[in-house]
């Protein structure tokens, strides 16, 4: 029997749409929502990101911490691109990997995560597997920054079910992302030794992020 692999994402194709796309669904509120929370951020100096897309909100961020690190990690090499011109001011403190979060290492000196609209990417037992693996190299106080989309419950919940399933099926045909389903990072930090400390919500909580510290 010839079993073949499961097909790798290829998110190149939509790089250079991704953020008109974006702005023609949700308008600015994906980018609000990504820096909501950069002026509890002052302080960071070595970032680990993970699935930015085109870079900006790592531009914002290094330019508001100008002694941040920063290694940005995406499997697109058309995205990373797209970062680095983005980002072009403060070249001489970004590098970039190609690679997938589950396999790529942070610094040593590491005291920032960030998973902006990426862990939706991801199955349960993945998100389970890279929360475990970088809260087992996170020094204590290390923040953990996500955002992303939820099922809210009462009246919104089945306009928000019917838009994340649109949301996959777009992603799943452009792109030939499996994942079909929201996993819950909430759970997976928790397990990982992470404690909320900051939370807001847009769209009646159907787009949220959230401010994590390791203890």
């Amino acid at each position: 029997m010839n079993l073949e692999a499961p097909r790798k994402p290829n998110f190149d194709p939509i790089a250079r749409l991704y953020r008109w796309a974006e702005y023609l669904s949700l308008g600015p509120l994906l980018q609000h929502t990504r820096t909501h929370l950069l002026p509890q951020l002052t302080d960071r100096r070595s970032a680990f990101v993970l699935g930015d897309g085109d870079g900006r909100f790592l531009a914002r961020l290094l330019a508001q911490n100008p002694l941040l690190q920063a290694l940005a990690v995406d499997t697109s090499a058309t995205m990373l691109q797209l970062l680095q011109r983005r980002c072009g001011f403060a070249s001489g403190r970004l590098s970039v990997q190609q690679a997938s979060a589950l396999t790529a290492t942070p610094r040593r000196d590491t005291d920032l995560i960030v998973t902006h609209f990426f862990l939706d990417c991801l199955t349960q037992a993945e998100v389970d597997e890279l929360t475990q693996r970088l809260s087992a190299q996170a020094q204590p106080g290390t923040l953990w920054l996500l955002s992303d989309f939820h099922v809210p419950s009462g009246a919104v919940g089945p306009m928000a079910r019917l838009y994340i399933r649109a949301l996959y099926l777009a992603f799943r045909l452009l792109t030939g992302l499996r994942v079909k389903s929201l996993p819950d990072p909430q759970a997976s930090l928790a397990r990982a030794g992470f404690i909320a400390i900051d939370k807001h919500e847009r769209l009646f909580g159907m787009i949220y992020t959230e401010l994590w510290r390791r203890v």
